[in-house]
């Protein structure tokens, strides 16, 4: 299979056909997840549409190396938490392929990175290793090769500063929700009281991250927080996660749209092996194509609902059970 033609798929047959072959690949070499469909009974040569796919619980890679066993990789990425914690860990065989994927989706929904200035917001990520949100603005500061780009930890006032300097300029500002959040409250503080610039070209991509750090809100309640404090609509989102090599953005109104080898399909929460209409709320499961080398099907504990090309995400599923996998799940 040559791992990069998912970047020329075009049409939905295009997609069908890739997810099959992958399915089919990582069935015979990806030993965790061929264990997890045999325990399903599925049989791979029945599979002929995506909602026949077994989709692996996101679970399964904090507990298992989830690894093409033709390849090696030195790269990982590891998700969040503390050193208490059980954390996933996301191998990477080819960071090209990664990296080509974050171009891609990047310029597909934004525009080339060479065009902008690249900020990041990002303290919570920033202090710890092997974080792919991290790897990923890298890259995106590598290709836009400014002199400006530069990452921000709590120095708030060095960002309020550099941000008014920058206001005719095409900007980019990665930032972690609640950094976000804690910016705008130091710029709007009795001690400060500071506005930044009208800032046309500023555009913030917020990448979630509010868990335990903030006062819980809903999505619509952030982002008009948000637009009213840089005083801009360009408010827009990031959806990824450890686990996964490709990105959805949302450009308003938590809409995201995906590249075009990625999917969302949404599983009844109670039954996960069933399938919710367009419109219905039901936990998120995401095929990333790009994901070739470990696992493309995914089943999050992420709750959403898609309707045509777009699909919002509304949260997390809490305490909720994993069936259908407790065997594997160790």
């Amino acid at each position: 299979m040559e791992l990069k033609n998912i970047f020329n798929i075009q049409t939905e047959e295009d997609f069908l056909n890739g997810a099959l072959a992958t399915f089919r690949y990582q069935y015979e070499n990806v030993g965790i997840y061929r264990k997890f469909v045999d325990f399903l009974k599925v049989n791979p040569d029945e599979v002929n549409q995506l909602d026949e796919i077994p989709f692996l619980p996101i679970e399964m890679f904090k507990n298992h190396q989830i690894l093409d066993k033709n390849v090696t990789a030195d790269l990982f990425f590891q998700s969040s938490g503390t050193t208490q914690m059980n954390l996933s860990k996301h191998f990477i065989a080819d960071p090209e392929l990664y990296e080509e994927s974050i171009y891609k989706s990047f310029e597909q929904f934004i525009g080339k990175p060479e065009d902008f200035i690249f900020l990041g917001l990002l303290p919570s990520y920033l202090e710890r290793q092997n974080s792919s949100l991290i790897h990923m603005v890298d890259y995106l500061m590598k290709k836009s090769d400014k002199p400006e780009n530069g990452y921000f930890l709590y120095n708030h006032a060095d960002l309020f500063d550099l941000l008014n300097q920058l206001e005719d300029r095409k900007v980019i500002l990665f930032g972690v929700s609640f950094a976000l959040l804690d910016f705008l409250d130091y710029c709007h503080s009795e001690q400060n009281k500071k506005s930044l610039n009208s800032l046309e070209n500023l555009i913030v991509i917020e990448t979630g991250g509010m868990k335990g750090r903030k006062e819980e809100m809903t999505k619509d309640e952030l982002l008009k927080i948000l637009q009213d404090g840089f005083q801009t609509d360009k408010i827009y989102s990031e959806y990824s996660m450890t686990e996964l090599l490709s990105q959805a953005y949302s450009l308003g109104n938590n809409e995201y749209q995906c590249p075009n080898w990625m999917r969302i399909m949404i599983r009844n929460a109670e039954d996960p092996l069933t399938y919710e209409k367009e419109g219905r709320t039901g936990a998120i499961n995401i095929i990333d194509l790009a994901n070739t080398h470990s696992c493309s099907f995914i089943a999050t504990q992420d709750l959403g609902k898609i309707w045509g090309d777009k699909f919002q995400v509304l949260g997390r599923i809490d305490h909720s059970d994993i069936r259908g996998c407790s065997l594997l799940v160790s």
